[in-house]
């Protein structure tokens, strides 16, 4: 293999890792909380238990068997499937999203 063969090569790997990347899970969330934390990241998953109270409102992120609690101005329909992007945050009740989009 040629030296631009194997530089070639070597982009193609890092763009497949990178794309590989863009979707997170909830269980690596919970089990790494420390490495995401002020991470953006966008999180697939399903819609389930929105609150709202006041200018506060949010819903609780369901992937498998774990879930996350997001802090979002937008509360999509109970069961409705999204995908969250937005900042990992720790706050007195635990690790959360902060969305800036919901989709």
């Amino acid at each position: 293999m040629g030296c631009m063969n194997r530089i070639i090569f070597i982009f193609v790997v890092l763009a497949l890792l990178a794309l590989a990347g863009c979707s997170t899970k909830i269980s690596d969330i919970k089990s790494n909380t420390d490495d995401y934390l002020g991470r953006e990241i966008s999180v697939p998953g399903t819609a389930v238990k929105s609150i709202k109270i006041g200018k506060l409102s949010g819903f609780t992120l369901k992937q498998d068997d774990e879930s996350i609690p997001v802090a979002s101005s937008k509360l999509p329909d109970e069961g409705e499937k999204v995908t969250v992007k937005g900042t990992v945050n720790r706050g007195i009740l635990g690790t959360y999203l902060d969305a800036f989009e919901v989709r």
